[in-house]
């Protein structure tokens, strides 16, 4: 019995390792086994020269297009991660702090927008625990327990 916990455990890790791969694709392969290598049938001395000059043009379109869509993948992915912006000429205003903003609210509209942003904080915290299952569940009640 003890053998066969042993292995169910190890499928476990596996999937559980797998299930990571797949999810963060970003990540790479890492690996230290020095007799696994790969051959860049490419880049060596006796590869034809295929490189002409009306396909190099379009090779860069398409490698500039394929590098914008992993940008929004990675975006999709990751939505905790925000936006960012380097240009300066980008600019937003908030209509909420400004000094000709309305600074009333009544009692029944905090609680309501406590409620939404709570609500909200459950939901954030919902899609996060969906979008990374290698995490896993954590509690703090001794009288939760799994079979």
């Amino acid at each position: 019995e003890a053998k066969e916990r042993a292995k169910i455990l190890a499928e476990a890790a596996a999937l559980k390792q797998l299930a990571s791969d797949y999810m963060h694709p970003e990540v790479g392969v890492k690996t230290t086994d020095p007799t696994l290598f790969g051959r860049n049938y490419f880049n060596r001395y006796s590869a034809p020269e295929t490189d002409e000059d009306e396909f190099a043009d379009e090779r860069a379109e398409i490698l500039a297009e394929a590098a914008a869509l992993k940008k929004s993948a990675v975006a999709y992915m990751h939505p905790e991660v925000g936006v960012c912006s380097e240009d300066a000429t980008l600019f937003g205003r908030n209509y909420f702090e400004r000094a000709s903003a309305p600074d009333v609210e009544s009692m029944e509209e905090a609680e309501e927008k406590a409620k939404i942003l709570a609500e909200a904080a459950a939901l954030k915290k919902s899609a996060a625990a969906y979008m990374h299952p290698e995490v896993g569940v954590k509690t703090t009640d001794p009288a939760l327990f799994g079979r």
